[in-house]
């Protein structure tokens, strides 16, 4: 008798892993994967969205397309998680698998910051970047606010790139000089795990003159007076950019799988507290950056963890390794190396920033849709 495999949420984390069980144990897994979406975007695809450099329907990703073998998504949403016995009820069915791989992602609070909803403007999703990018179009100049509004938050590279791509398309238009860019983050540095590539992003910052303001978090906006609220002064805007809040699902939240906001997991293994359920991706509190990259390769674990279930013998621990890139701007584009298992502590190395690695990354994101999709 097959094992039966779910996975919630068709992300970089669920589709990797979907993939390695077809392709190591196709004849020995029956694999369900489930999304509530019915397209896939990569996240630096929503800055192509927001500088008009893809559309909507280009930067989609149809789970159509997947053609795994032991494989089938479909498009449900999940209302419920009993992570005791491995139940699932979505919208569409139940579910009792044999091994359960929680990979539903961070959602976004939006309303978690007073004002937001009503005088802020986001690009983590495609209908944001869209919404942003139109009021750019018209935007002649003025005071821009970009601020990180908590932490942790996906891809941690995001906001600086966006400010430095923003600078090369207000300079394009000839309104860079009537514009002032602040940039104000609770974090220490652009990419703590880092010190290489969060000197070389201030760096940029600061020779493009864009004001960096760290450790100080906006708590909340007035929309009609234009005025970000930080803890100990104001701050006045034109344009307000926000990350939004980012939290767990709430079917995590209300599954008991949550432990002070996250999933906890084993760090080596990705295994929960319940036999025979795992957690990948954004959605748990590994302290690894919440990115593409470490889901997928938090997937390797995983799927090593089922086939040694089945077949017998060790699987390989999670790796805590992965790669970032980071667009500076000026068509070059940065990489850093990370692993956060190394000897004596994480180590982070820059690469670039240049062309050779923009030319990586657009391989890097060709490569995944090719291998997820066949496209």
């Amino acid at each position: 008798m097959k094992t039966k495999v779910l996975i919630l949420g068709a992300g970089f984390g669920g589709l990797e892993l979907s993939s390695l069980l077809s392709e190591r144990l196709a004849d020995e897994v029956e694999v369900t994967l489930i999304d509530q979406d019915d397209a896939f975007v990569f996240g630096f695809s929503k800055l192509e969205v927001l500088f008009g450099r893809q559309t909507r329907d280009e930067v989609r990703l149809p789970y159509r397309h997947i053609a795994k073998p032991g494989v089938e998504f479909r498009q449900e949403s999940v209302l419920s998680i009993d992570p005791q016995t491995r139940r699932v009820i979505t919208d569409a069915a139940e579910y009792d698998p044999d091994v359960l791989v929680v990979a539903l992602g961070a959602d976004y609070d939006h309303g978690a910051t007073p004002g937001f909803v009503e005088g802020g403007f986001e690009f983590y999703t495609v209908g944001g970047a869209e919404r942003l990018r139109d009021e750019l179009a018209t935007f002649g100049g003025g005071q821009v606010l970009l601020a990180v509004l908590s932490i942790p938050f996906k891809c941690p590279p995001a906001p600086y790139e966006a400010i430095l791509l923003l600078h090369d398309q207000l300079v394009e238009r000839g309104v860079r000089d009537a514009t002032e860019i602040t940039v104000i983050s609770p974090q220490p540095a652009p990419i703590p795990v880092s010190p290489d590539a969060s000197g070389a992003v201030e760096r940029t910052m600061a020779d493009r003159g864009i004001e960096y303001v760290k450790r100080h978090r906006v708590r909340g906006i007035d929309a009609d007076a234009k005025v970000a609220h930080l803890k100990d002064h104001d701050e006045s805007y034109d344009l307000f950019i926000g990350i939004p809040v980012h939290k767990a699902p709430d079917v995590i939240l209300e599954s008991g799988l949550a432990t002070d906001g996250w999933v906890e997991v084993d760090p080596f293994t990705l295994a929960t507290g319940f036999p025979g359920v795992y957690a990948i991706g954004d959605c748990t509190g590994t302290g690894m950056p919440k990115a593409g990259v470490f889901a997928e390769r938090a997937a390797i674990a995983v799927a090593d963890a089922v086939a040694a279930t089945i077949r017998g013998g060790d699987a390989r621990p999670y790796s805590g390794t992965g790669l970032c890139f980071v667009e500076f701007g000026h068509g070059e584009v940065g990489k850093v190396d990370i692993d956060f298992h190394a000897e004596g502590g994480p180590t982070a190395t820059l690469f670039g920033p240049d062309v050779v690695h923009t030319a990586e990354k657009a391989e890097f994101g060709a490569s995944r849709r090719n291998r997820w999709f066949g496209l």
